[in-house]
């Protein structure tokens, strides 16, 4: 009985003692698979990280490099409109600090003139001509001021002509200004005073040599004032 007994617990403690077994050596086959997919993955997670590295790191050095040279060009452009703004700012100034000289001259001539008296001599004098050449080749800029010296009655209508004495290739030439009479830039209409001012253009390769200035009336072939103004 005794024999039977231990015989039948070693047939019931066999199975037990190798399902543990199985069982352990299972979960090290699973923890083992576990570690190698685990490794496997961050491998290829790494793999991937430093294949990635370079796209990721060099486009936006490329994109910083593409803007880079848009910041000097705004910069630049920035700058010439600084540049001309403070050109035409320039240009503003020296023209209205000409017109205050003009003003000046205007208001000293009329002080030490007495418009109220009648002059014999005619009805128009011509007053600070000025005759000048310009930036661009053949121009040249002319200005003066006319005062009607015959201040009662009616005021004084006429025209305005300019005489050019030239030299072009050895020859001496006579130009007359306006080819018309009845030009609207000559046409004269004051009161008491009228300043002029404008521009005529000769042969680039011509030299002025003096420029006359005549003043008609209305009606007359005779010049009532004239006033030359010699340039070489």
């Amino acid at each position: 009985m005794a024999r039977s007994r231990r015989v039948g617990f070693s047939l019931r403690a066999g199975p037990v003692a190798i399902r543990q077994e199985l069982s352990g050596a299972a979960w090290a086959l699973i923890g083992l698979a576990l570690a190698l997919c685990l490794t496997l993955a961050l491998g290829a997670g790494y793999a991937l990280g430093r294949h990635a590295q370079p796209t990721g790191g060099v486009q936006p050095l490329a994109a910083a490099e593409s803007e880079t040279p848009l910041r000097p060009a705004a910069l630049e452009r920035q700058l010439e409109i600084e540049h001309a703004t403070q050109a035409n700012l320039s240009a503003q100034l020296k023209a209205q600090a000409d017109e205050n000289a003009l003003l000046k001259e205007d208001l000293a001539f009329f002080q030490t003139l007495g418009l109220g008296r009648r002059d014999a001599a005619g009805a128009v004098r011509i007053n600070r001509l000025r005759v000048e050449p310009q930036a661009l080749p053949g121009e040249l800029r002319y200005r003066f001021l006319l005062v009607h010296t015959r201040s009662r009655g009616p005021g004084f209508e006429g025209r305005l002509e300019l005489v050019v004495d030239l030299e072009q290739e050895g020859r001496t030439q006579v130009l007359v200004l306006p080819a018309r009479r009845e030009s609207p830039g000559y046409t004269l209409s004051f009161r008491l005073y009228q300043r002029i001012e404008g521009t005529f253009n000769v042969p680039r390769a011509a030299v002025v040599k003096r420029v006359q200035v005549r003043v008609f009336e209305n009606g007359g072939d005779t010049p009532v004032s004239s006033q030359i103004v010699n340039l070489s």
